[in-house]
């Protein structure tokens, strides 16, 4: 009786735990990045107005890369794991020098081939402002990013080259 009790206990946490992986696995949001800041920067730039993409991006683009990332700037191939920051803040001109504003936009570029199959391995996310949980793009990866990213498919979908 003892034997068949510990069965089935065995068998509903291996139940328990497949449907938790399944539930995580079919998962396709993308995480924020949580001590992006801490990761290797790649870049900054600044987009002002009479730019064609000032209207969505204009101001202080500050880029970070996770070590999985960074291997990828370096050759070319992007592994599973690697993930990007875009930091988009509000650029503010004052007394001849350019100086952050509020933040915009955090987006999120994260790498898992199976995942995010159809928008070329790569998941994409901004997070609104300040938060870590307000999404600006959700189900709409495909369109919102992926579109223009396509450009860029000879070098993994990345437009961003890492800084010398």
């Amino acid at each position: 009786m003892r034997t068949i009790r510990l069965t089935l206990m065995a068998a509903a946490a291996i139940a328990a735990t497949t449907v938790s992986s399944f539930s995580i696995a079919s998962d396709s949001s993308v995480p924020y990045p949580n001590g992006y800041r801490d990761w290797h920067h790649v870049k900054s730039m600044v987009i002002n107005p009479g730019h064609g993409l000032y209207d969505s991006f204009g101001g202080i683009h500050h880029l970070y890369a996770n070590k999985a990332a960074l291997r990828g700037y370096k050759t070319g191939k992007w592994p599973d794991g690697s993930v990007i920051v875009f930091d988009l803040l509000d650029a503010s001109t004052a007394d001849h020098a350019v100086t952050e504003g509020a933040r915009k936009v955090v987006g999120v570029m994260h790498r898992d081939a199976r995942k995010y199959i159809s928008t070329g391995g790569w998941g994409y996310e901004g997070f609104k402002g300040d938060s870590m949980t307000d999404r600006a793009v959700g189900g709409n990866a495909a369109s919102a990013c992926y579109e223009c990213h396509t450009a860029q498919k000879e070098s993994g979908f990345v437009f961003s080259k890492l800084r010398p």
